[in-house]
């Protein structure tokens, strides 16, 4: 079942992916794995899959210890909500954190993975539709995270994530997802740099957030079905 879900998948992203003038391969699929098993995981993986999503520190480690000696090229971010008291966790176990919204975060990050000898890849969570139960920076105090984390010389800005409003109709959430790639574009160009991820868009939306610019989606459940 996996195997025929990622299948469908990719034929829907390389849809989208087209029409918005890109070809399949420059979209990354982060299959969101957060509370299904190791074997799900595993499973996915056979399928050709290799980038996977976890949402909680402590979840995730027992997953990633058990695979990443089986499978060298596994690859996992966290894109959950990252707690200060969690990040002495990270260690070098996520090759992309997608959830860095705040200075004290960010700033607690560089510190661990100076001292552990790393430069930790991250995106900046960007509260787009200013939503006041969701994480994510505001964009009042957006430029000032983004010019702290440009000065911290263990953190490397790959780019951004957003979650958009929970609606019944995606196409209400187009405006969002073009908007945060207008603020992606716009950011490339003030501090002159090069990030590389536009992270946005879920199961029930993915293909509105390609066609409106992201190169990242977080799919779970089309995946791997419904949690429990």
């Amino acid at each position: 079942m996996i195997c025929k879900n990622l299948e469908i998948i990719m034929e829907r992203i390389e849809k989208a992916a087209i029409k918005s003038g890109r070809a399949k391969d420059d979209i990354v699929l982060v299959a969101v794995s957060k509370t299904f098993p190791a074997e799900k995981i595993v499973e996915a993986y056979n399928c050709g899959q290799r980038v996977f999503g976890e949402n909680r520190v402590q979840e995730a480690l027992k997953k990633i210890e058990g695979l990443r000696d089986k499978f060298e090229d596994i690859e996992f971010h966290m894109i959950g909500h990252l707690q200060t008291n969690k990040v002495r966790y990270l260690k070098n176990n996520f090759s992309l954190i997608h959830s860095v919204d705040r200075i004290e975060l960010a700033e607690l990050i560089n510190k661990y993975a100076k001292k552990n000898g790393l430069t930790q890849d991250i995106l900046i969570q960007v509260n787009i539709a200013e939503e006041p139960q969701k994480s994510g920076v505001l964009l009042k105090d957006y430029d000032r995270l983004v010019e702290f984390v440009l000065n911290c010389d263990n953190l490397k800005l790959k780019g951004l994530m957003m979650i958009p409003p929970l609606v019944d109709d995606a196409e209400v959430n187009r405006p969002f997802f073009a908007k945060m790639n207008e603020l992606f574009l716009k950011t490339n160009d003030r501090y002159n740099i090069q990030m590389d991820y536009l992270s946005m868009g879920m199961s029930d939306d993915f293909e509105i957030a390609i066609e409106e610019g992201a190169n990242m989606v977080r799919i779970g459940s089309a995946i791997f079905g419904k949690r429990s």
